[in-house]
């Protein structure tokens, strides 16, 4: 099962990650989500527990359990569909759908409408 766990300590490291879960069965992995420009922390990750049951029992014991301070969240990590994955050139003009020279009246300031070319 994969596991979200959310409102990490930034100072958190994978290993006590790896041991807090690791006290209710078998970790496969462990995964803290950084930022890929400073390397810092972004405050969750996720762990790969093989057996269902032992991740159910981690979920049900450490969400909202105190670590190094702060009441973290965790719960089963649900993939997201395909179409719903967030991407940077998708939809990054904020809905303005007039073409990449301006649209409207851009020539010569003449702004009475359809008379563009002064004929």
């Amino acid at each position: 099962m994969n596991i979200f766990v959310g409102s990490l300590p930034f100072s958190i490291e994978e290993a006590d990650l790896r041991e807090s879960f690791e006290a209710y069965g078998a970790v496969d992995s462990v995964k803290i989500i950084t930022d890929k420009f400073t390397g810092r922390s972004k405050g969750f990750g996720f762990v790969e527990m093989p057996v269902d049951a032992e991740a159910q029992k981690a979920i049900d014991e450490l969400n909202g359990a105190t670590v190094q301070g702060r009441a973290i969240v965790v719960n089963k990590s649900e993939p997201k569909p395909e179409g719903e994955r967030r991407s940077f050139n998708n939809n990054s003009r904020g809905g303005d759908s007039r073409g990449g020279y301006g649209g409207g009246n851009s020539r010569g300031g003449n702004d009475r409408g359809g008379n563009r070319g002064g004929y």
